[in-house]
């Protein structure tokens, strides 16, 4: 058990349903079992294409297009969190934020749209496709129950035009850390603002995924963690994970037991206490997720992203873990073990999201902390496609980082290695990469997005005996460091690795056909090829076959 405090992070997962029998002591005969199937996989497909179009169809209605924003990046906001921010130790402690400064109302007294960012707006900032995720999975993990879940969730989708998504039509399930649908752990008002949170995130940003809510009987390690294992055990291949806290030196055995799932997309929070690593987002196993400030902008993306920092203790996450190995996908050299966070989205409650809730709250509100961009980012994950059996995801976006918004401004503190705690060009650790712009970066394959240009310094000359100083220049397209190599270089001169920097004596006179390289983290590379003359020192006017000849 950590001695720490632990905040939750919420973890998302859609899955289907076992099928059952409705009607009591029904029992069917063994001829119609075997033609079910087919019979099944038919209606859930014709309902599946049902729900994709009217879920396509409400993301792209020019008028959800509105921004109901409600505060202005890293503004001070009156928040309530929904769990104590301590807990005792082996314990941890959700990290949803509600808005208090805004009137909560049911959805049958609401005149206008809910305020906070919505699913089309959330789609519109980060690129997303209004089709995929049909027939997938997202599991979301929380403690304790939420006795309205299903009928608030139903609230949260039909307000925005999304298809039903319900367990009758098998889109969703709430189940035990065991998996049982009726025994479900006890009622609290503040985990259930929580599970209203990641549910109603993973459908605005994949709603055509299936939904599996895992409840953990308490909010110990030991369960949360039982729980986590449930939720790959029903099928989901992408969960989000809103919980967490400081480090301690037993986590490691906690990655084994409960994170190492290859082949799923596993989201854990960064943390809501601003620069400070913690756990499980430093786990080497999960993609550790970080939190913006979303506006809109007038620039062409319509939007701009800033870290997230409201005080100095409170604000995403991010650090160079004490304890966890470094995955060999990460390439920053600034911290010898796992450096957290990978990528980010919206977690500022200035410019947070709307959430339905009655159980802990009174309807619609909302809602802030990376609490909401853990289960985005599982959206995402899911809306990108199955990942590789043998993969830990959290590397994918490494391979695509072209394909994120660099996020440059902000910071979540101060720290003694720049990039723990500031944003700037490339990786950082409050934003990772950075943020969604598309699929492409949460989806399996090796290939990079990423640009490297070599500025060709043209034709070279130098004369034997002569020292040399030539320094070559390139460019990554997302600021990723480069490491330099080169061939045909004269004899005698060498080119630096980290620099770049081509140096030495010419020995040898003749004409060179030499090629620079530049090679990012990602393994994307860039080239200049260019003569290089080397001429015989002194002597006179005398060539080389007449000094041969005398």
């Amino acid at each position: 058990m950590r001695e720490s405090r632990r905040s939750p992070r919420r973890l998302l997962a859609f899955a289907f349903p076992a099928l059952a029998l409705a009607v009591s002591g029904f029992v069917a005969a063994p001829a119609a079992q075997a033609q079910a199937p087919a019979h099944t996989a038919t209606s859930q497909a014709t309902a599946q294409t049902g729900r994709a179009a009217q879920n396509a169809k409400a993301l792209t209605d020019p008028a959800r297009q509105a921004v109901h924003s409600t505060g202005r990046a890293g503004q001070k906001v009156p928040t309530k969190h929904l769990c104590a921010t301590a807990a005792k130790p082996g314990h941890v402690s959700c990290f949803a934020q509600r808005r208090t400064d805004i009137k909560q109302q049911l959805a049958a007294a609401l005149a206008a749209a809910p305020s906070g960012l919505s699913p089309t707006n959330l789609h519109s900032a980060y690129n997303l496709p209004s089709t995929g995720g049909s027939g997938l999975t997202v599991a979301v993990v929380d403690a304790y129950n939420d006795p309205n879940a299903a009928s608030d969730l139903a609230t949260y989708r039909s307000t925005y035009g999304l298809s039903a998504c319900t367990v009758a039509n098998g889109c969703f399930k709430q189940v035990s850390q065991t998996g049982s649908t009726t025994s479900l752990p006890s009622n609290d008002s503040g985990w259930a603002g929580e599970e209203a949170l990641d549910i109603d995130m993973v459908s605005a940003v994949c709603p055509n995924c299936n939904i599996i809510l895992v409840e953990a009987n308490s909010a110990t390690d030991s369960d949360l963690g039982t729980a986590e294992n449930e939720a790959v055990a029903l099928g989901a291949k992408f969960v989000s994970n809103s919980w967490g806290g400081s480090e301690s030196s037993s986590q490691t055995s906690e990655d084994t037991s409960y994170f190492k799932h290859p082949g799923v997309a596993i989201t854990v929070s960064s943390g809501d206490s601003a620069y400070g690593a913690e756990y499980p987002a430093t786990s080497q196993y999960v993609t550790a997720v970080g939190g913006t400030a979303l506006s809109t902008s007038s620039g062409t993306r319509g939007w701009t992203e800033s870290v997230w920092k409201t005080s100095s203790s409170e604000g995403t996450g991010s650090g160079c873990s004490a304890y966890d190995s470094k995955p060999s996908w990460q390439t920053d050299t600034g911290c010898t073990k796992r450096m957290e966070a990978d990528v980010s989205a919206v977690a500022d409650p200035a410019t947070g999201v709307a959430v339905y809730d009655t159980y802990g709250g009174s309807g619609w509100a909302v809602y802030g902390g990376t609490s909401a961009s853990a289960p985005i980012i599982a959206g995402v994950y899911a809306l990108a496609g199955t990942p590789g059996s043998s993969d830990y995801p959290a590397k994918y976006p490494y391979s695509h980082t072209g394909n994120l918004y660099d996020v440059t401004s902000g910071n979540n503190g101060s720290c003694s290695t720049a990039y723990f705690c500031t944003a700037e060009t490339g990786y950082d650790g409050p934003t990772g990469w950075g943020t969604p712009n598309g699929t492409t970066a949460f989806a399996s394959g090796s290939s990079t997005g990423n640009t490297v240009t070599v500025t060709n310094p043209g034709s070279q000359s130098t004369t034997t005996g002569s020292s040399v100083s030539l320094q070559i220049s390139a460019g990554d397209s997302a600021g990723a460091t480069l490491t330099y190599s080169a061939s045909g270089l004269p004899t005698g001169l060498s080119i630096s690795s980290s620099t770049g920097l081509i140096s030495g004596t010419a020995s040898t006179a003749g004409t060179y056909s030499t090629t620079v390289t530049a090679t990012d983290s990602t393994g994307a590379s860039g080239t200049a090829s260019f003569t290089w003359t080397v001429s015989t020192s002194g002597g006179g006017s005398c060539t080389s076959s007449q000094l041969l000849g005398n």
